[in-house]
């Protein structure tokens, strides 16, 4: 028999057992448990523009993203939805492939309607389900609900370069600018937003939540139109500087993560970068510091912003319960110096320059520095150099440090890697072209994901199975010049990832197959398993008859 007060002590340590436990499993302690989660979306970064994908044709230093690559895992074959910005961003936050709404080609135009609808599940509205706070900051470009009355339209854009407000414009824009805007990232998901929505178009201000910062009261001054630089004139602050956009990101970011850091609480930070994607607006400190261009100058005054966040995440104390996920958009431009080709020229002075006197852009790659690395194309293209980006994950305890994969994946495919993560089912209509990546991290290198699609510019799909490789179309889709002799075009990545070998004609079964499977993955409105859903609109069929 156990002694009365043995039998006492006993009892008490069971119940300070139990008692351990059950605050254990408090909402609370899962809550920590939790990963906090910051994305980092580089705008317009190549393949090849990340010194640990392209060591040897690579001469840009990147030093912090090379970092995040050594303390995690780099994906080899890892694609944007599309060649340009907007599609992409949509596939990201969504999981769907961006043809599956209006957006069929081309980007979100200025003045734009949301392209996300409100109803639509989101990495952030997700992640909110799961009590994490959320932010948005830098580049949004998926559209607003302006309100701008139609009639005015006018009054907020301008051809000319240099143009003077009138006090009709001032007037309406002091009206239109003091509304709130609807429509943006805090109608779908995020409890915050700050950033410029597209920093080479107007309005030339910051905008928070569903405000801008500040009424613009004049036209966008001079000084921002240089060659590369903004591109659309409109309604500005006085005084705005095209270079204070990425120090200013970088400051709301690494005082979001401490904020919520000292909270105790899961946070969920969308950091979408204006760069290097054009203005080349560089600051003095990384003027003339890659000694190639003032492209180059920006990637490394990009991979300094992207230090200062690891870095804040590591200040904050929860580097270790931190998953980081950094890729960009889609793959580098043309007309950033890229090539010397009177193509490239042309386009430069067509689409992006004001300057129509300005001579060609000196060429990267004459100085050994090759922003696709070893693939064909550049962003607007169906060509792997469009839609080919890095992307690595970092998580520590939970991602391999200095791994590499090189399985197929698709930025669609982190809705379903988060939902994964945080152990809770997707609703049917929600992801329809998410896999989810978790068995890659933990090591795997079985294929979670059989076949992706990616577009160009002007909608020109190609679809990946394994190796292979279908574009339903002669070219690049996009601005790089080349056609091929058949309507279609085929290639085996495996021994062909610069795409010059066209085998559709010795391939035909496999094109046939191919055409199928494509048509199948847009009349069942996903690609992943689960009951049909509905496309938003008829989406367009390639080739074009």
């Amino acid at each position: 028999m156990i002694p009365v007060k043995n039998s006492k002590m006993h009892v008490n340590m069971i119940v300070i057992l139990f008692l351990s436990i059950l605050f254990s499993c408090t909402p609370e302690s899962k809550k920590k448990a939790r990963p906090n989660i910051v994305i980092i979306y580089a705008d317009d970064l190549g393949y090849g523009d990340v010194q640990s994908y392209n060591p040897k044709r690579g001469k840009i230093l990147t030093p912090h993203i090379d970092r995040l690559a050594a303390e995690g895992m780099s994906f080899t074959d890892a694609h944007s939805s599309s060649g340009v910005c907007s599609p992409s961003r949509y596939t990201l936050l969504t999981g769907r492939y961006h043809w599956r709404s209006r957006l069929q080609k081309g980007i979100v135009e200025l003045y734009g309607k949301p392209l996300i609808t409100q109803e639509r599940l989101t990495l952030a509205g997700l992640v909110k389900q799961h009590g994490y706070q959320t932010s948005c900051i830098g580049k949004w470009h998926l559209g607003w609900d302006w309100p701008i009355p139609d009639d005015q339209m006018n009054l907020f854009r301008s051809e000319e370069k240099d143009v003077v407000a009138t006090m009709e414009h001032k007037k309406v824009w002091r009206e239109v600018f003091s509304l709130p805007i609807p429509g943006g990232p805090t109608s779908v998901g995020f409890d915050e937003y700050f950033g410029t929505d597209v920093p080479n178009h107007p309005p030339f201000c910051f905008i928070e939540n569903d405000r801008t910062v500040g009424i613009p009261t004049e036209f966008g001054a001079p000084r921002l139109f240089g060659r590369n630089q903004a591109s659309l004139q409109g309604p500005a602050r006085e005084f705005w500087a095209l270079e204070d956009i990425l120090p200013t990101l970088a400051a709301r970011s690494t005082a979001f993560i401490e904020r919520e850091a000292a909270a105790s609480r899961p946070f969920f930070l969308y950091l979408s970068l204006t760069s290097p994607h054009t203005p080349l607006s560089v600051n003095d400190e990384w003027f003339g510091e890659s000694k190639l261009s003032l492209y180059a100058d920006l990637v490394m005054e990009t991979d300094a912003v992207v230090g200062r966040v690891l870095e804040a995440i590591e200040r904050s104390g929860v580097m270790e319960n931190t998953l980081v996920i950094f890729t960009s958009d889609n793959g580098c431009a043309p007309y950033v110096g890229n090539t010397t080709t009177d193509e490239a020229h042309d386009l430069n002075m067509k689409v992006w320059s004001w300057d129509r006197n300005a001579p060609p852009v000196a060429s990267m790659e004459e100085k050994g520095h090759y922003p696709s690395g070893p693939f064909r194309g550049y962003k607007s293209d169906v060509w792997e150099g469009g839609h080919r980006v890095p992307f690595i994950v970092r998580w520590p305890g939970k991602v391999k440090s200095g791994s590499s994969c090189d399985q197929l994946v698709h930025q669609a495919d982190l809705i379903a890697t988060i939902a994964d993560i945080l152990k809770t089912p997707l609703p049917a209509n929600a992801g329809e072209d998410s896999y989810s990546l978790t068995p890659l991290l933990r090591g795997s290198n079985k294929p979670v994901r059989e076949h992706a699609v990616s577009t160009s510019i002007n909608g020109l799909p190609g679809l990946r199975q394994g190796n292979w490789k279908y574009i339903a179309g002669p070219g690049s889709g996009g601005w790089t010049p080349g056609e091929s002799d058949l309507p279609v075009q085929l290639y085996n990545l495996a021994a062909d990832p610069g795409e010059t070998q066209n085998l559709a004609s010795q391939e035909p079964d496999r094109v046939k197959q191919m055409e199928e499977l494509l048509e199948k993955l847009i009349s069942e409105g996903r690609s992943t398993p689960g009951p049909i859903q509905q496309n938003d609109v008829e989406v367009i069929r390639y080739p074009s008859k």
